[in-house]
């Protein structure tokens, strides 16, 4: 007597479709739209488009560096230094602000600090092969304490009002020029993880950096090319960030690489390298966002929302592996 069991078709055989409906960004818009009808239950203030306009606030800046961050994890590699990075870039812009310097220079002062601190990170990291986590930790105690140095318990205001523009300015009605640049940097990094040649490097070197190298594949210029990247979009959300407050601050940005890193890992991006998304990262963006907003409307003190990307981390690490030990323990 023969036990028939259901015939298993193949993921690369499914359709699209199918392929699609049981992928974690599809996971991921379930989740949006829940808290998306949660949020507007929960306030009535909610759903006003201006409310929403500025609910983008809470995660544009942080997004813009998980796009990078999002490559260089794909990679196998990370940067715990970014928000530093901004603290620094903050802190030049400041400094040129004294000098007289106006709104262009600022900016170019801003990420240029940003691709700066990307390239010393490259070098220790794909340069002399020092471990990221490690170099990236020390980097992050030292951009930061050089911004200390600067200001003390000091700060930098009176910045030129058109530079509070980048920050505070909006493109089309209620669409918010830092809103604009996320939704270009989403499809730019989209089509160069996605659609390129070097996004598909970028993969090979997460899945296996020695047969990478083995293959053709310069991989320290790959990866130095990605702390680059990494240290680019960090100069540009210190520009959004400091011209939104108006005011530069050694403590600012404080905390934000916990939630960007939050960011890319709920997005289905593997810790371990070699997989994952841009339309994830995305869609982790909106989620985070509106969960804090919804937080904010709800008067939720800030350590709770503290206490829950904290949870929020944790989970979507440990998840996954608990299920995919769960597989064979029942075959």
């Amino acid at each position: 007597m023969s036990i028939l069991t259901p015939r298993v078709i193949p993921d690369r055989l499914q359709s699209p479709f199918a392929r699609a409906a049981k992928s974690w960004e599809a996971l991921l818009l379930a989740v949006f739209i829940a808290v998306f009808v949660v949020n507007s239950f929960a306030s009535p203030y909610f759903l006003n488009a201006w409310n929403l306009s500025d609910a983008t606030f809470n995660f544009t800046e942080k997004a813009m560096i998980a796009f990078a961050m999002a490559m260089l994890i794909i990679a196998g590699e990370i940067d715990l230094s970014v928000a530093s990075i901004i603290a620094l870039a903050s802190t030049a812009m400041g400094l040129a602000m004294t000098a007289g310097a106006g709104t262009p220079l600022l900016v170019l002062v801003g990420i240029g600090t940003g691709l700066v601190c990307g390239a010393f990170n490259a070098w220790l990291v794909a340069g002399l092969g020092l471990p990221s986590i490690v170099v990236t930790i020390g980097t992050m105690s030292l951009f930061r304490g050089i911004s200390f140095i600067v200001l003390g318990d000091q700060a930098f205001t009176g910045y030129p009002e058109s530079f509070a523009w980048f920050g505070q300015g909006y493109v089309f009605w209620v669409f918010s020029f830092e809103f604009v640049l996320f939704l270009v940097l989403a499809l730019a990094y989209g089509i160069l993880l996605h659609r390129t040649s070097f996004g598909r490097r970028v993969y090979a070197i997460g899945n296996n950096a020695t047969a990478a190298a083995f293959s053709g594949i310069r991989v320290a210029r790959v990866k130095a090319s990605l702390f680059l990247l990494t240290g680019l979009m960090s100069g540009i959300a210190a520009v959004c960030l400091t011209s939104r407050l108006g005011s530069t601050r050694p403590s600012i940005a404080t905390g934000m690489e916990l939630e960007v890193v939050t960011m890319v890992v709920l997005g289905g991006v593997s810790i371990l390298g070699g997989s994952g998304s841009i339309p994830g990262v995305v869609l982790a963006a909106f989620i985070m966002g509106l969960v804090t907003f919804g937080f904010g409307l709800l008067n939720v003190p800030g350590i709770v929302m503290s206490i829950f990307i904290g949870i929020l981390l944790i989970a979507v690490i440990a998840l996954p592996r608990l299920f995919s030990r769960r597989g064979p323990a029942r075959k």
